[in-house]
């Protein structure tokens, strides 16, 4: 069957629609980016970057504009769907990015580094700019990467656990003032009610994960898949046997870890001392 073509002409890829709409928009009413700027109160230059893909903006920047184009919705609803665009990932992570978004639950362990949905801008930007992404690139996979904790914040947002290393906790940023941001918007997604989070200490000893970041994602079908990832690649684990080794595995962690009443206690301790100035 040969593909189906877009009856408007439009791009059919999120991101790239979101753009053309913006442009068409401005168009139609005549107006330079400059005066755009000057009427909806916002810089010209941040127009320019959404109208030519390189940035999406923010969500506060686009219902403006829904405000002043009369398009109520319209444009919000285009920038969601660009934001959850799983094909501005890298291709190995696009299959894990399809099964997130349909989870009802969602559990992990994080041996080194905080899980993505958890990460704030400046957590994303140190890690993402140690890879090959430069420019408006790094700009567009920090904001790919932010755009995924709206998964936890919506109504009917699923359910997510994860266990932190306490070494996750032991690895700040090297601001001092960005690594307090990430403490403090740690306790605040733990507030959440379907957000736990809990920390297994070293003091716990050895256990079967080790080095193993691993999410568990439950579609509505029922059946678990296992996501394993590495500081350069991921890996979908569909295999039943396979799932229920990591599974048996993860439980034994969790149950070595704190409560996540005694987890948040752990995160305030580690934010009040990364609050202390250094002694000199």
């Amino acid at each position: 069957m040969p593909a189906r073509r877009a009856v408007t002409g439009r791009s059919q890829e999120p991101r790239k629609r979101f753009a053309e709409e913006l442009r068409s928009l401005r168009a139609e009413r005549g107006l330079t980016l400059r005066k755009l700027g000057d009427v909806a109160g916002w810089d010209w230059s941040l127009f320019s970057k959404m109208e030519n893909g390189e940035t999406l903006g923010g969500p506060e920047v686009v219902r403006a504009l829904d405000q002043y184009y009369g398009t109520p919705g319209l444009l919000l609803t285009l920038w969601e769907l660009a934001l959850g665009d799983p094909t501005q990932f890298k291709e190995q992570y696009r299959r894990y990015m399809t099964l997130e978004a349909e989870a009802i639950s969602l559990w992990h362990y994080a041996p080194y580094l905080l899980p993505g949905l958890l990460q704030t801008k400046a957590y994303a930007h140190t890690l993402l700019g140690w890879g090959s992404f430069k420019g408006d690139e790094l700009t567009r996979q920090i904001e790919a990467r932010l755009g995924r904790r709206a998964l936890l914040e919506g109504e009917e947002s699923p359910s997510f656990r994860t266990v932190l290393s306490e070494t996750v906790l032991l690895t700040p940023l090297p601001d001092r003032a960005q690594w307090q941001e990430q403490l403090e918007h740690l306790l605040a997604a733990g507030e959440r009610r379907n957000v736990t989070i809990q920390v297994v200490l070293h003091s716990a000893g050895l256990h079967p994960l080790g080095g193993t970041d691993v999410m568990f994602l439950k579609p509505t079908d029922g059946r678990t898949v296992a996501w394993v990832d590495t500081s350069h690649s991921g890996q979908v684990v569909e295999e039943t046997a396979a799932v229920d080794r990591l599974q048996i595995r993860y439980d034994f962690v969790r149950d070595l870890a704190l409560s996540p009443a005694d987890s948040r206690k752990f995160i305030m301790k580690t934010l009040e001392e990364a609050s202390c100035e250094p002694s000199i």
